[in-house]
């Protein structure tokens, strides 16, 4: 149950009119939603139903404080109360209708090592309509995930598991979602319970909007001001990024009302205070209620301890609006081997900005380049990820699992090589002996990828570096006898040098003699036993160098080679488990600081991430913290797959549409290629790579340097059973794509979107943009754009309209 009368002064306090003198730009207002009368488990006595359960002690108690939100925990963790809900479609009422703006989640799923719960939240209105957050569904990812470590709200270094501590880090999770606003929501019905991973929900907390409806003022509120670690260099100094959001708390809008309650002329922020200096104002051009504008401000002269003030100056550079005194943070100048200072790291703006890469699986496995593919039948298409042990480049593995003629990858070996052949008697075989650097990097650059990841060595060992005194397993002292990391990345620097460079690295090997101490699940370390059962029973790990210890003499300085002497610029680990990363982390960041570069690191090298990697999947929702999801062009495998036909790969249609996505939802999207062993990139994925690259450089526009729109990323309401038309954003345009063709000379949009009247659309198109087209908005809010055949001629994939 919710009131929010205390709010009211606040929201009064930062209304102003497009012409009223300084305003107080306020703190954005947030107010917790008792739960109480709907607990109905206990998290530290039995979370996950199976005896999970976290450690109440590690738990913060009562008011708890995250990225600027209140929520409130119990004031203790004890055995006798229940402290969160399991979602069961409980319907929770507001004591008063309430026009909201946002809404706010701390929430785990209690699957073990499970995919998210796909999760239905209906949010109810007074005037009997009702919307399914995001349109479709909230992802509740688990409360632990093996091998992966999340950025989390609340993150506790081990759980129980039947009274024995799991040493899995252990989270719960915020998530924000916009709130329609042209009516007063008056209830929240949660999720039905579902089998495997359930939701629970610890507390919520709500953003009202304005209450003021019938006023023509604005009604803007300061939603984060962050001092972050991103920069940019000028004249030679590192300048801050400071990310600042504002949103606008009037609730929902029509046409007439618009002039008065949206900003709708070009708006500058700046950052003031004792010190500071704003080197480059963010600016925004629109902001309608119920929407929110994310804005980069760069500074220098931030000091510890200090304070800054917000202000918004309109087009004639006039301040509207101020904030509060609010903290400041420094740059790291050197970043240390401890989660303290390494946490702070955060995804590079260049990355934010690429959102399309090439991940390339290339190794000794694409020889074999053979996975079974009936043990993909079950695959679903939205948030499902599939077990790692089923793809092409687990060929060293999969042999063996079982060693008999119920594998299908055992018989395949047999019937194909023989008995005698083991798996690094493919060593010789990898060649690359038709692989051309620059042919690469130009068909990666045609492709529209901003950057590429080449795995520089999986889980078999081999690795395609010079591996110094670590071992002699790598592409320089056997098989091709060439560095193949090496050229790709200098003949990218010198020929693509805005081409971003990247290594996927394994931190675990299946069957390195060295690994065995440290070994794991399905990385157990020690030689392979032979599949066949022939002469000798255990498999040589050819080019091994006796070292002392694996993460000491192999793992960490294979790493820091690539980070110092390769300059990678994105680790891609894999896998996760022991490790020393908080040095690497350290070296890694150190070393490019000192270049004047910025890097990032993934969430698997067992240390806290810049950002999340789902595998064969993708989040159904806007995520407010950064994700990349990977995928093969193949569907069913990252290497080379001979028994995948090339019609199944995934052509233009698939990649745009999954490229715009992933967009919408803030994440980036990694597009796996598999050469073969002489390093061809076989025609049917260039062909389907230079199909995404043609619609990429007339509508790139809509996908680079863009961000997701806070109220949705796809039309709630699509219409005739088409498919849903998706948004992103920039400071000054408006981007709908369509996913099918308009039909009957028309595109509609069951979805309020930020227009106003002297708005230009124009249809993107390879001949250059159309003419504006006549676009007009229903009573209801619903967009139609009048699209003749000529306004879309040439476009296949998706169908993109811009609106200035």
């Amino acid at each position: 149950m919710i009131f929010l009368p205390f709010l009211l002064d606040i929201l009064c306090s930062l209304s102003f009119s497009n012409t009223a003198v300084t305003a107080a730009l306020a703190i954005y207002p947030s107010q917790p939603i008792g739960l109480e009368t709907l607990l109905n488990n206990n998290a530290v006595v039995d979370f996950s139903g199976n005896g999970g359960a976290f450690n109440g002690s590690l738990l913060p108690t009562g008011s708890f404080s995250y990225d600027g939100l209140t929520f409130s925990l119990p004031s203790s963790w004890d055995d006798a109360a229940d402290n969160n809900v399991l979602a069961n479609g409980q319907v929770l009422k507001l004591d008063k209708p309430t026009f909201a703006h946002e809404l706010h989640f701390l929430y785990a799923g209690d699957g073990d090592n499970a995919s998210p719960t796909l999760s239905v939240f209906t949010l109810q209105f007074s005037d009997g309509s009702s919307y399914t957050i995001n349109g479709k569904f909230v992802e509740a990812k688990s409360w632990w995930v093996w091998a992966n470590v999340n950025r989390a709200a609340i993150i506790t270094p081990y759980h129980f598991q039947g009274g024995t501590k799991n040493f899995n880090a252990t989270n719960i999770y915020e998530y924000s979602t916009a709130v329609p606003s042209e009516s007063p929501l008056t209830a929240i019905v949660f999720p039905s319970q579902t089998t495997g991973s359930r939701m629970h929900v610890f507390a919520l907390s709500i953003t009202p909007s304005s209450t003021d409806v019938n006023s023509a003022a604005l009604a803007l509120s300061i939603r984060r001001a962050h001092f972050s670690q991103r920069w940019q260099l000028v004249n030679g100094d590192r300048v801050q990024a400071v990310q600042v959001t504002i949103a606008n708390l009037l609730p929902g809008y029509t046409l007439a009302q618009s002039p008065s309650r949206a900003i709708n002329s070009p708006h500058s922020i700046e950052i003031v205070g004792d010190g500071l200096k704003t080197l480059n104002t963010g600016n925004f051009s629109r902001l309608v209620p119920g929407d929110q504008a994310r804005v980069d401000v760069f500074v220098t002269g931030a000091r510890a301890g200090g304070s800054a003030m917000v202000n918004i100056r309109d087009s004639t550079g006039k301040i509207i609006a101020t904030s509060t005194a609010l903290p400041t943070a420094l740059l790291i100048e050197e970043y240390t081997p401890d989660t303290t200072s390494l946490s702070l790291h955060e995804t590079p703006s260049w990355w934010n900005s690429a959102k399309y890469g090439i991940f390339i699986h290339w190794g000794v496995y694409s020889k074999p380049a053979f996975v079974n593919r009936a043990i993909f039948s079950w695959m679903s298409t939205e948030f499902l990820q599939a077990p790692p042990n089923q793809y092409a480049e687990w060929y060293d593995w999969d042999i063996r699992q079982p060693p008999d003629a119920s594998n299908p990858t055992w018989v395949h070996h047999l019937d194909t090589y023989g008995k005698d052949v083991a798996y690094d008697d493919f060593i010789p075989q990898f060649t690359a002996s038709k692989f051309n650097a620059s042919a690469w990097v130009d068909i990666i650059d045609r492709a529209g990828a901003k950057y590429f990841v080449l795995v520089s060595k999986h889980h078999d060992g081999f690795a395609l570096f010079d591996t110094g005194n670590t071992t002699n397993r790598n592409s320089v002292q056997l098989g091709p006898k060439r560095d193949l990391v090496a050229e790709l990345f200098q003949t990218a620097k010198d020929e693509k040098p805005d081409l971003h460079r990247g290594t996927y690295y394994s931190l675990p090997e299946w069957f390195s003699p060295d690994f065995a101490k440290y070994g794991f699940g399905s990385w157990p370390g020690g030689l392979a036993h032979n599949a066949f059962n022939t002469t000798p029973a255990l498999e040589p790990y050819t080019g091994r160098l006796d070292i002392d210890d694996y993460l000491t003499d192999l793992q960490l300085p294979q790493m820091v080679d690539l980070a110092t002497k390769y300059d990678t610029e994105i680790m891609w680990c894999d896998i996760g488990g022991p490790n020393r990363n908080l040095e690497f982390a350290a070296t890694f960041y150190n070393h490019a600081m000192s270049q004047g570069r910025q890097v990032t690191l993934n969430d698997r090298c067992g240390i806290l991430p810049d950002f999340d990697t789902p595998e064969y999947a993708t989040f159904g929702s806007i995520q407010p913290t950064k994700w990349e999801s990977s995928e093969g062009m193949d569907p069913f495998s990252y290497g080379l797959n001979l028994a995948t036909n090339a019609s199944q790969y995934k052509n233009g249609t698939t990649i745009v549409q999954s490229l715009v996505d992933i967009t919408a939802k803030n994440g980036n999207f990694l597009l796996d290629i598999g050469p073969t062993a002489d390093g061809e990139i076989i025609q049917p994925m260039v062909d389907n790579l230079l199909d995404a690259g043609s619609w990429l450089e007339f509508a790139g526009d809509c996908v680079y340097d863009t961000d997701y729109w806070f109220p949705a990323s796809e039309d709630p309401k699509p219409v005739n059973g088409t498919p849903a038309a998706r948004f992103t954003t920039t400071p000054n345009t408006f981007c709908i794509i369509a996913f099918a063709p308009p039909s009957d000379g028309s595109l509609v949009v069951g979805k309020r979107l930020p227009l106003m009247l002297g708005d230009e659309i124009v249809a993107l198109r390879p001949s250059g943009p159309s003419s504006p087209l006549a676009w007009n908005i229903s009573a209801s809010g619903d967009l139609t754009i009048q699209v003749s055949s000529a306004d879309v001629e040439g476009v296949r994939f998706a169908w993109p309209f811009r609106v200035s």
